[in-house]
This record gives C-alpha cells, sequence and structure tokens, in this order.
C-alpha cells in the first residue's frame, strides 16, 4: 500500500556505547564487480580502527549478494527479497550497527587513503556534528558537487534554465551547488550527497532514520533537514576525499538517446521532488510542479517550432518530460502518497 506523507514514522535507533568506533553500510544493487572494488577499498581503509562492514543486497540478480558471502565472510550481508531503494535498503543496517559513528558508502565510491580516519578526527572535535560529508571526485580527479543548499522553487528553476552553469561564482545564481564557494575550504552547509557521509548515532536517535516515503532521490536532503532542524550542525570537510564512479556514470547517459530506463529514472526523481516539497513545503510542491512544467512547455514550443529534426526530436523529448511530470503528480496524488516499493 501507499504510504502517507507526513504521517510516516521512520523507524529509530540509540545511541551504542560500545567498542566499535566506525560501522560502514554499503547498499549494492545489482553491482556486482564494483562492491567488490568497494570492500576491498573499506578494508584497507579500516585498517587500525575497530571497524564493522554491512552491506544490504537490495534483490541483485549478478550475484552480488552470493559474492559477498563467499569472499568477504567478515562482513555482515542482509539479503532483501525486494528492491527497497536507497533510504529503506540503509535503514536495514542501520537498525543493527553498533559503531560509534555510522559511515553511509555507495558502492561506486572509494577513500582516498586515510579520508575515514580524517572523517572520525573531525566528528570528534565537532560534537554539535549531526552528519558531516566529504569532498567527492570522479575517476579523472575532477571535482564534483559536494556540498549544497536546500532546494527552493526558486533555487531550482535557476538550475533548470541553466543559469547557475553560466554564473558558477555568484552566491545567488550558484546557491544550490555553492559553486562560488571555495571547496578546499571547511564549512556549514546545508546538505551533503549520500555517496558518502559519516552520521552520529545520536542525531539518528533524535530525528529517525531515513523516511521511507523516498524510494531513490531527496532522501539524503530529507534527512540532512531532519538533522538540521533538531539543532544538529551539517559539515562539509575537503580534506576528506571520495572518489565517486556515479559521476562519471552520469556524464555518458547525458550522450544517450532518452530511452525507457532514463525515463524511470525521471520519474523516480519527479516523484521524490513532490513529496519532498510536500513534506517540507505544503502546497509549494504545486508550484514547484508549476514551475517545471513551465520550463518543458517553452522549451517544447521553442523546438517545434524550428525545421531543423533535430531540435524536434529535442521537442518530443520535452513532451515526455512533460507527461512524466503529470504522471509523478498523480502517482503522489500531489505529493502526498508514495507508491509502493519499488517503483
Amino acid at each position: 500500500m501507499s504510504i502517507l506523507v507526513g504521517r510516516c514514522s521512520p523507524r529509530t535507533v540509540q545511541p551504542k556505547d560500545g567498542p566499535i568506533d566506525v560501522s560502514v553500510v554499503i547498499v549494492s544493487f545489482n553491482t556486482c564487480e564494483v562492491l567488490r572494488a568497494c570492500l576491498v577499498s573499506v578494508l584497507g581503509e579500516t585498517a587500525g580502527l575497530s571497524a564493522e562492514i554491512l552491506v544490504v543486497d537490495n534483490a541483485s540478480s549478478d550475484g552480488s549478494a552470493e559474492m559477498v558471502a563467499a569472499e568477504f565472510p567478515g562482513v555482515t550481508l542482509f539479503r532483501s527479497e525486494t528492491n527497497l531503494g536507497f533510504g529503506a535498503a540503509n535503514n536495514v543496517a542501520l537498525e543493527e550497527a553498533t559503531g560509534r559513528y555510522f559511515v553511509l558508502l555507495n558502492s561506486d565510491a572509494f577513500f582516498e587513503p586515510g579520508a575515514l580516519h580524517l572523517a572520525i578526527k573531525h566528528m570528534d572535535a565537532t560534537p554539535d556534528c549531526g552528519l558531516g560529508g566529504a569532498r567527492l571526485i570522479g575517476r579523472d580527479g575532477a571535482w564534483q558537487p559536494s556540498a549544497r543548499s536546500f532546494h527552493t522553487v526558486l533555487g531550482d528553476w535557476i538550475v533548470m534554465t541553466g543559469l547557475a552553469g553560466q554564473f558558477p561564482k555568484s552566491k545567488f545564481f550558484g546557491g544550490f551547488d555553492r559553486t562560488w564557494a571555495d571547496p578546499m575550504e571547511a564549512a556549514s552547509v546545508d546538505w551533503v550527497p549520500g555517496a558518502f557521509c559519516i552520521v552520529r548515532p545520536e542525531a539518528l536517535a533524535k530525528v529517525g532514520l531515513f523516511d521511507p516515503v523516498f524510494f531513490l532521490y531527496y532522501e539524503e536532503v530529507d534527512l540532512c533537514k531532519r538533522i538540521k532542524d533538531a539543532g544538529w550542525s551539517i559539515w562539509y570537510w575537503p580534506d576528506v576525499v571520495v572518489v565517486h564512479w556515479g559521476g562519471e556514470s552520469s556524464k555518458r547517459v547525458k550522450t544517450l538517446a532518452f530511452s525507457s530506463v532514463a525515463a524511470q529514472v525521471v520519474m523516480w526523481r519527479m516523484r521524490s521532488m513532490l513529496l519532498y516539497y510536500r513534506k517540507h513545503h505544503g502546497v509549494k510542491a504545486w508550484l514547484a510542479k508549476e514551475v517545471e512544467g513551465l520550463m518543458y512547455r517553452v522549451t517544447i514550443v521553442r523546438n517545434m517550432l524550428s525545421s531543423k529534426l533535430e531540435r524536434k526530436e529535442r521537442g518530443q523529448r520535452y513532451r515526455v518530460l512533460l507527461a512524466l511530470l503529470e504522471q509523478a503528480w498523480k502517482d503522489t496524488r500531489g505529493g502526498r502518497f508514495s507508491p509502493p516499493r519499488p517503483w
């Protein structure tokens, strides 16, 4: 059945006083080979620490769970019979984690040497920090957005128009990805991407785990907002460096023709956007939907009037996006309900 936004009660954990320094939680869905490399990296980085590694397999069909069980017997493995999504799968492991800190790591993310030790050191030195993030880089060393501002209708519009990319050094236009800021300076921020984060169990005990209404996208934004609203800080630390392959994949997706798989991912993002706005901003969920829809309509008209085939095809893709947005609005009942998992 659908989950009613605003009435769900995310499960909580109690802070632990045990001897384990850190619990590293990894969620995997059909990433067998990458997951293997990730676990080797984590084992190397946790040397010298008292650590536990917990992997949640989201009903993979590529042998990921079997690989972990056979090759990494010291890893605690959770097998889900269905794809729970990112947040709900993390919750499975977080309820069992016993470390002083919890580290959430994507299966396609890898610590640079010393990164985990530095993250723990920063958390120890910043007792009001509920959650901290790293400087994310791609395999080519290129910077990836690593610290962001909370979503607003205006901010999202600026990103959609391309103005954020045209004026990255402007605090106004570059506000969402904080492109105006020096990436080598630590800062208290609104939220950090879920590819890597280190979390204080006491903060989760106060605000709860990931909200299961979000299948994919916006779950870490929602968690960070709840943590900040509860009086904790969110920090970005540039000396904690994590290589994230996901950014490289997204660059390649932009060069591909619009596909059914891409449409599915876009639909997930739209649903989560509406759920987030409804939960935290009420009727602004409708405004966010209308602003995004207006951008699509303008693009459709501008391209469909062209005689060039390439532009007509682009206009058609935006027709699909507009239809997906309307479907997402219907599926979530205006951001009030989360469809049954898996999406």
